[in-house]
């Protein structure tokens, strides 16, 4: 307790009922909680994801599928098209999934335990849903409370070690009461105020509690391991054009950007030696390459072209070139779209 007289928890949730940032999935402190299909659907979203990113989704997709029944009855591929260009793509597989698992038993449970069961929805997801949706006392841990409760406790063990004590601090601080504006307001404090560079301690409500700021250095706070270089990979995809139309195929359900349309390519996510046999016969043109970087490997993806007059082998579809930016292609192939793009016109 401070010498205000006032707790960790107290001093932070007045400091978010002045403060709380506005979010489209969010009720304002003191109003009735938003729906557990809102909360969780951020939350997805959100992982290892930014809030300026997800914004737009989430109101695309809310507006699209309103209620999980909604989302249950959607057909896989359009969800996987609509997610395109967010990234970790099983996020969207497992959002169907689990929206099929809740539709069917008529609605989300309210506890951790029982949430923790659903497709996708790992400790932090469930702790989260359970808080903010149904108002039960569940700790909360995502990156930017990692950050306030390593700095707030000094807690000197490097991640991911460290992770255990900042568990502990972190449900030694969490209240009974209003735990889903509590978890909020942790969330906003690192995302706006205990930041990972520049920490603005002089604004902060839990600057006086803070050991991180009496050792003078917060911002070293949470330690971590030093990062191990991504190996290096490289592919090929290629631009199969006939009568104003490319070839695109759908990428298995199990494995990277599985499920999503995509162009063809040789195989790259398996591979790192660069090898590639074209999937059809006939005068390749080199149109160039582009990078991606995935959060396992790096990746340079060359991008060949031909003119044909058939598809490859194998299942696939002709789709309208004027409206490839409808095809729902993740980030990787729609950079090597527009390099195609760029060199056809």
């Amino acid at each position: 307790m401070s010498a205000t007289g006032k707790t960790i928890s107290e001093r932070l949730l007045h400091w978010y009922d002045a403060h709380a940032r506005d979010l489209p999935w969010r009720a304002r402190p003191g109003k009735e909680a938003p729906a557990p299909y809102r909360v969780w659907m951020s939350e997805v979203m959100l992982q290892q994801t930014t809030v300026a990113a997800v914004k737009p989704y989430f109101e695309k997709f809310t507006a699209t599928w309103p209620t999980v029944e909604a989302l249950a009855a959607a057909d896989e591929a359009e969800v996987m098209g609509a997610w395109a260009g967010l990234g970790y793509y099983s996020r969207a597989r497992n959002l169907v999934k689990c929206a099929r698992e809740v539709a069917a038993r008529g609605g989300f449970p309210d506890t951790e335990a029982e949430l923790r069961q659903l497709p996708g929805l790992g400790d932090y997801t469930a702790a989260a849903v359970a808080a903010i949706a149904f108002g039960r006392r569940a700790v909360v841990v995502d990156a930017n409370v990692e950050r306030v409760v390593a700095r707030l406790f000094a807690i000197e063990e490097p991640l991911p070690g460290g992770r255990k004590a900042i568990r502990t601090h972190a449900e030694a601080i969490t209240p009974d009461e209003r735990a889903g504006d509590f978890a909020q307001a942790m969330m906003d404090l690192g995302a706006t105020i205990c930041t990972a560079r520049d920490p603005k301690c002089l604004l902060c409500p839990l600057a006086e509690e803070c050991e991180g700021r009496k050792r003078g250095d917060p911002a070293r706070l949470p330690v971590k391991a030093p990062k191990k270089a991504k190996p290096e990979r490289v592919g090929h995809a290629y631009w199969i054009e006939c009568g104003g139309a490319v070839w695109l195929v759908t990428r298995p359900g199990k494995g990277m950007l599985g499920g999503m349309r995509a162009l063809p390519d040789d195989g790259w996510s398996a591979r790192t030696d660069g090898d590639a046999r074209p999937p059809l016969g006939g005068e390749w043109r080199e149109l160039g390459s582009v990078r991606h970087v995935f959060t396992h490997a790096s990746l340079t993806l060359n991008v060949r072209s031909l003119a044909a007059n058939a598809g490859p082998h194998g299942e696939g579809e002709w789709w309208p070139i004027a409206e490839i930016d409808e095809a729902g292609l993740p980030t990787l192939f729609a950079k090597a779209a527009r390099l195609a793009l760029a060199q056809r016109d």
